[in-house]
């Protein structure tokens, strides 16, 4: 009889239709099982934990992260919407190169800017030293290192994400709804009310759940300010003690927090569903400002690039340069090697495990059967949707069970994937990050229709021939895509690396969070440029994109 994984193989290899729908269902329940462990845990409450951490940080954690979810989303919208407006309906110098730059600030990781904001308007900073040599030592300035600060710091990283939804919701809409209005006598403010934000409404919610997504995941950032947020408890909880079951309920309400985002955008949708006949993608006319009103356009748009991206990176700049012609620019140079090739060999790790998992996901769709498969598809999807600390516990959960399991079997569990090693880091890596790598692999796949799929099975090209001679060459842009995308992600993440890492495996985002924790920010400055230049791809492929595709 012919082993399970052998005759698993055997069946995808050979066309079966069963075999390529049991590899999709595996895939799903690999990526599953981190997420339903941790929500698991909730089953079965230990009061002791619970009790505890409401004497002491709970309740202030609980009120600080839904201060700063509100905060950010808030902020973001303005922003968000407020921007994509501005260069979508008017007209003003620079207008179209603001279409684009003001999505730069999708390169710069909150936890980088983070530190650039203290560094800069903190205490010690050279803002507030002007301001006190300006208007004396007791002169009032706002509290940087706060609540407050966090806040502003999340907006303007994460205002592009609501941004990028409500710019392609005005331009995917006809004009011809709100040139009516104009008609009929409804000025241009009203028919922007009445009209236009019923339109973008579900746009902007989507982008404000992956806004909050976002804000949740991180707890470098935060801590920079002085705020402890449920992120930061994981974080402390496991760093501090080790206590898996102490930090794995915490987690359930960082998940709880992401769940609420998840309804809470389903809420603001509502039942919307706009749509018009005969939209031709026009967009609403822009009108030409002049004078004032375009100066100020232009000046509000030019401040929010050098807030958010130029200003941080040029400052990055010349902290690295001086760095360099110091005395302490000699180890640094010696250090960068080790943890830029641990960066790569992570993101390698990652972006061949995700790559490969998404090929056999996308062909699993045309070669099993069709409902099962997207299934399993949407199932592996939905480790994107989780934050990275809660992903990290879930893994460590799974891994623990599983060792546990083998252990009553009289078996050990090998080194090489237990907690702390590089394979267990990938596997959080892998959870965290398929989607995207999914869903550009999907798009790709897409392309090619299904009579080309049909003619290469009628010659009696089997399932795999068929993937790796029509297929993949065929989907070689989407492929590309995917790898960018997922290696840009991993490169930048910081909660899991943190969490998970192998004793003595530093990476760029690791050295930068203990450099600038140690408000060592001059030093943190080579390897924050360098996350950021990689981050720039996906972000100029789509500034590109943006540029062509304005009117």
């Amino acid at each position: 009889m012919e082993p399970p994984v052998r005759l698993a193989i055997t069946r995808l290899a050979g066309g079966g239709q069963r075999g390529w729908t049991s590899v999709a269902v595996v895939a799903a329940i690999v990526v599953a099982v981190p997420v339903l462990m941790l929500a698991s845990s909730i089953l079965t409450p230990s009061g002791e934990v619970w009790s505890q951490q409401w004497r002491t940080r709970l309740p202030g954690e609980l009120r600080d992260t839904a201060i700063l979810l509100v905060g950010v989303a808030v902020g973001t919208v303005v922003l968000g919407a407020g921007l994509a407006w501005l260069v979508s309906a008017y007209r003003f110098p620079g207008s179209r190169q603001f279409g684009w730059m003001l999505i730069l600030p999708l390169a710069m990781p909150s936890y980088i800017l983070g530190f650039l904001t203290l560094s800069s308007v903190g205490r010690t900073g050279p803002v507030q030293d002007w301001w006190r040599d300006r208007f004396g030592t007791d002169a009032w300035f706002p509290d940087v290192e706060s609540l407050g600060g966090a806040i502003v710091t999340f907006t303007l990283v994460l205002y592009p994400y609501v941004y990028l939804l409500a710019r392609a919701a005005l331009r995917d809409q006809a004009s011809g709804a709100y040139q009516a209005a104009r008609t009929l006598g409804a000025t241009r403010s009203e028919a922007s009310r009445r009209i236009v934000l019923p339109l973008v409404r579900p746009a902007i919610a989507a982008g404000v759940a992956v806004v909050m997504m976002e804000t949740l995941t991180d707890f470098a950032t935060v801590q920079y300010f002085g705020v402890d947020t449920v992120s930061v408890g994981v974080f402390r909880i496991w760093r501090g003690t080790y206590d898996r079951d102490a930090a794995s309920q915490i987690a359930t309400l960082v998940l709880a927090f992401a769940l609420l985002a998840i309804g809470l955008e389903r809420v603001a949708r509502g039942r919307a569903r706009f749509s018009q006949t005969g939209a031709t993608g026009a967009g609403i006319e822009p009108s030409r400002l002049r004078g004032g009103r375009a100066a100020l356009a232009t000046g509000a748009c030019t401040a929010m690039v050098l807030a958010a991206f130029a200003g941080p990176v040029v400052r990055l700049v010349v902290w690295a340069v001086q760095e360099q012609q110091s005395e302490r620019g000699t180890p640094l140079i010696d250090q960068y090697p080790e943890y830029l090739a641990n960066s790569l060999q992570l993101v390698a790790f990652t972006v061949v495990a995700c790559i490969g998992v998404a090929v056999v996901l996308a062909n699993a769709q045309r070669f099993g059967r069709p409902r099962i498969t997207q299934w399993a598809t949407r199932v592996t999807a939905m480790g994107y949707a989780v934050p990275g600390p809660v992903v990290a516990i879930g893994v460590i959960l799974a891994v623990v069970g599983l060792d546990e399991l083998l252990g009553r079997a009289g078996l050990a569990l090998p080194g090489a994937v237990r907690t702390g090693s590089l394979l267990i880091l990938v596997y959080a890596y892998v959870v965290r990050f398929l989607a995207p790598g999914l869903t550009a692999v999907e798009a790709g796949m897409g392309q090619v229709s299904e009579e080309v799929t049909a003619s290469a099975r009628t010659l009696g090209a089997p399932p795999l021939e068929t993937a790796r001679r029509i297929h993949l060459p065929l989907s070689r842009s989407s492929l590309l895509a995917a790898t960018v995308l997922v290696g840009v992600d991993a490169l930048k993440e910081l909660p899991i690396v943190l969490l998970l890492r192998p004793f003595g495996f530093d990476t760029l985002p690791v050295w930068v969070y203990n450099l600038a924790s140690e408000s060592r920010f001059q030093q943190a400055a080579l390897p924050a440029l360098s996350i950021i230049v990689v981050a720039l791809l996906p972000v100029a492929l789509l500034a590109r994109r943006l540029d062509r595709t304005d009117p």
